[in-house]
């Protein structure tokens, strides 16, 4: 390794992910392994996304982090596990243009500079954890040319966010729960690609960006720790519905895909329910958006649109093709319009093109909207405000690598965050 003051990078980009079968408990808190099985459906990184610099010089006296701007720490036991599981799989690096030349035990001694940015709110119950994480390992291991394959980088991931190893790929995805004490088979592996199921659209309402009160961590360890419902439905409840998701995933049937999806949202929130003291992660408006959905899908018999709610209140609407994705849209900006203040582009992100398909160009046309006939009541209220904004998306790919320059988050010749 020469002496010259370098600086080697690499900048990428991860989705986060959803899950429709949901990771809701730890049998050992330390290497992050669940109670179940968990199945997601990674989210389009055009629209939801972390995207992660990671940078590594002889200049460099420490490793040091920033989250969206602001330098945070990195003593946690999540960032130096998945930090000191990547250093010991580093290997042999070289980089003819630049003449730099990085031996594997040099990797012990050098230190990391890490910046990341996530295009979401963090903490807000849209898995930004996920997709931190899964950024992270994914950048570093391309960094120290790691050997791993994706389900073995997902093993890495996992130990700093469970959900992070469902980030390792697009599409839909299995975390398999694993048997091993070191949790080497608890992983994650790809169902299906983000083609297999492309009719699907999802429109995420964004109830709250605030951190939420209980963090999933603390509910987690409060929920295994009291909740009779959580063992039911780890042994007896998930097994079953694994099996089941499997088989609607591959048959791209939408039915019993939104009755499992809406189910299993629905236990994982009675389970929190359970918890004592018990845990709220939902709200009235929560509330009102599955009722609305639900009485949608009874009024025309079969299942249209599946819902299902993280460890927060936002909604996230899963619908069964475009035609009703613009129906639905129209549905929640009946219910949920913005304030008059609010501009239309802040206010629904994403694809816009289904904001067009509905039929929607501004204020006026959200005023028109007719009542939706499974309404009866002719004057339903409307909750102008509850929402904060909503993000139209589609089932994405997973992480890829950002040649681009201009999209690093570090200067290459400092190693330092641009904006400094």
């Amino acid at each position: 390794m020469a002496a010259e003051k370098w600086v080697l990078m690499v900048t990428a980009q991860t989705p986060t992910n959803i899950a429709v079968i949901k990771y809701w408990g730890k049998r050992d808190e330390t290497l992050i392994l669940p109670v179940n099985d968990s199945i997601s459906v990674t989210l389009d990184p055009d629209h939801l996304c972390t995207t992660t610099t990671v940078a590594v010089s002889p200049s460099f006296d420490q490793d040091r982090m920033w989250l969206n701007g602001k330098e945070i720490s990195l003593g946690g036991g999540r960032y130096q596990n998945c930090l000191k599981e990547i250093r010991s799989r580093a290997c042999d690096v070289e980089d003819t243009e630049k003449g730099i030349k990085i031996e594997k035990k040099d990797w012990q001694k050098l230190h990391l500079h890490i910046a990341s940015f996530n295009n979401f709110p963090t903490a807000a119950g849209l898995a930004s954890s996920a997709a931190g994480f899964a950024c992270l390992v994914f950048s570093l291991a391309k960094l120290m040319n790691l050997k791993e394959n994706q389900s073995q980088l997902s093993a890495i991931a996992r130990q700093g966010s469970g959900s992070a190893c469902r980030s390792l790929f697009g599409g839909f995805v299995k975390w398999i729960l694993g048997k091993e004490g070191n949790g080497s088979d608890s992983l994650a592996v790809q169902l299906v690609d983000e083609e297999h199921w492309n009719d699907l659209v999802i429109i995420i309402a964004v109830v709250s960006s605030r951190q939420k009160e209980t963090s999933s961590t603390t509910g987690m360890r409060e929920s295994v720790e009291t909740s009779l419902l959580l063992q039911h439905r780890a042994k007896e409840v998930v097994p079953k519905r694994i099996v089941q998701m499997e088989e609607a995933i591959q048959n791209h049937d939408f039915s019993s895909f939104a009755q499992l999806t809406c189910a299993d949202s629905n236990q994982f929130h009675a389970v929190c329910l359970d918890t004592s003291p018990p845990i709220f992660y939902m709200n009235d408006t929560s509330h009102r958006i599955i009722s609305y959905v639900e009485r949608w899908n009874r009024s025309v018999g079969s299942p249209q649109v599946a819902y299902t709610f993280d460890a927060g209140p936002n909604a996230v609407l899963i619908a069964r093709n475009r035609k009703i994705a613009t129906e639905l849209l129209q549905r929640l900006l009946f219910f949920f319009p913005p304030n008059s203040e609010t501009d239309l582009n802040s206010y629904v992100l994403g694809d816009k093109s289904i904001l067009r398909d509905a039929g929607i160009d501004g204020m006026k046309d959200i005023e028109a909207l007719p009542l939706p006939p499974e309404i009866n009541n002719i004057s339903a209220q409307k909750y102008s405000g509850d929402v904060n904004y909503f993000i139209c998306t589609r089932p994405g790919g997973g992480p890829v690598l950002l040649s681009d320059d201009s999209k690093a988050l570090l200067n290459p010749k400092s190693g330092l965050p641009k904006e400094a």
